[in-house]
């Protein structure tokens, strides 16, 4: 190891370093010696990889937890959701040319350019193609893009419903930024910017919810009615003083190949939209809907028309549970998130792409008969695979965990924190 390296391995235990660890992790004594092991092995692997670097700097861009609005931030609706403790790491220097190259815990290496910043399809799913997209989304917006030498490592586990690729996304605005510019960049330009990589990149057609989260840090509610200019507002609530934790249950099963059945929720729901004249459910009522049912039967699926009833009845719900969480409600908040379960489950539709495979329904079954009448319990992020979100009463959560586990595996449970903070540099 080099002395420029072990340098900054000692700077990770400054109290001003361990100070920004424990406002990213939180200030459990454990947490914060795992997460200085974590990243002064980043930094060792960094040095490993690439040798002696003479400006190596540390970004980070948390997973999310989706608490309100399963699958409306696509038609322009309402969202709650929070960015989590857990998240992707790059340990990054700056290069002097435009190539990247790219370590990622677990992957295979990347070694790639961006001289061309066109859409490549024989990217279409992977790293590149993320990579690339951000760069240009960045350039398009007026920053200054380079290549960089990155070791990364990440606790948002692909597939998990935490959305990794959203903190994969976000944390690369961070390194361009960091490298770059001057690291101020609105968190709305990030995550406009990650989504659009997602989309035209990548070539998944996701909305705009998972990335806003990472980016903009804490508890927020977000309404997408303009998403050029979505509307951001912090909320303030502590499920921790109130008694209750966050557990997210990865019930086994990857998203990997599932783009067409998230593909299908929107082009769905807007089929219903453009036989009012309109690009997206937002704006539209039950009332609109059930007077034309008859014609609309004809013209779509009736699985559309379950889809379009979930979204005007969960947008309509996002802002009862931000009301019933600035009035205090937690009673009220509990049952609004367990009928957001049950609108996704009987209408929209998400639990299972294959009926021989209903670990998800298994988990909210058991999650039901544990948590009746104590806590919440509903489907957490895109569905068809993937995890639950669940609110446990604290008491509870070591039984809860273990019942769990037992059923979907020893580390399937995740208990989280709200993370405040979105993409962060860690200051030497």
């Amino acid at each position: 190891m080099s002395s420029y390296t072990e340098d900054k391995i000692r700077k990770l235990l400054s109290e001003s370093v361990q100070d920004q660890l424990r406002y990213l992790y939180g200030s459990d004594r454990k947490t914060i010696e795992m997460q200085t092991q974590r990243y002064a092995s980043l930094l060792s692997r960094h040095a490993a990889i690439f040798g002696e670097c003479g400006d190596v700097q540390l970004i980070s861009a948390p997973g999310r937890t989706e608490i309100g609005g399963n699958h409306t931030d696509h038609n322009h609706g309402r969202v709650l959701a929070a960015s989590v403790n857990l998240d992707a790491l790059c340990a990054v220097s700056p290069r002097d040319d435009m190539k990247v190259r790219f370590h990622s815990e677990g992957y295979d290496a990347i070694e790639m350019d961006l001289t061309d910043l066109s859409v490549m399809p024989e990217e279409k799913g992977t790293t590149r193609a993320l990579i690339r997209g951000v760069a240009a989304g960045m350039k398009k917006a007026g920053y200054k893009i380079g290549g960089f030498d990155a070791a990364v490592t990440s606790t948002v586990a692909g597939g998990s419903g935490l959305s990794s690729s959203a903190a994969l996304e976000v944390m690369l605005t961070g390194v361009l930024d960091s490298l770059y510019n001057a690291f101020e960049m609105p968190y709305v330009l990030r995550a406009q910017i990650s989504k659009q990589a997602e989309n035209e990149y990548f070539g998944k057609p996701s909305g705009l919810l998972d990335q806003m989260a990472s980016a903009a840090g804490g508890l927020v509610t977000v309404d997408f009615r303009d998403t050029d200019h979505p509307e951001v507002e912090a909320i303030s609530y502590d499920f921790a003083k109130k008694g209750y934790s966050l557990v997210v249950v990865a019930t086994g099963g990857s998203h990997a190949n599932l783009t067409d059945h998230y593909a299908a929720i929107p082009a769905e729901m807007k089929s219903v939209a453009e036989c009012f004249g309109q690009p997206v459910l937002r704006g539209l009522t039950g009332e609109q809907i059930m007077e034309k049912i008859g014609e609309l039967r004809v013209k779509v699926s009736d699985r559309a028309l379950l889809r379009a009833f979930h979204f005007i009845q969960e947008d309509e719900r996002v802002p009862e549970q931000v009301a019933a969480l600035k009035e205090d409600r937690i009673g009220d908040f509990l049952q609004l998130i367990i009928d957001s379960g049950r609108s996704s489950y009987m209408y929209l539709q998400n639990i299972y792409a294959d009926p021989a495979d209903q670990s998800l329904s298994l988990a909210l079954c058991m999650a039901e008969d544990m948590l009746r009448g104590k806590g919440a319990w509903r489907i957490h992020g895109g569905g068809f695979a993937g995890t639950t979100l669940n609110f446990v009463p604290q008491e509870m959560v070591g039984r809860f965990v273990e019942t769990m586990n037992c059923a979907f595996g020893k580390d399937a449970c995740s208990v989280l924190n709200i993370r405040p903070v979105g993409t962060a540099r860690i200051d030497f």
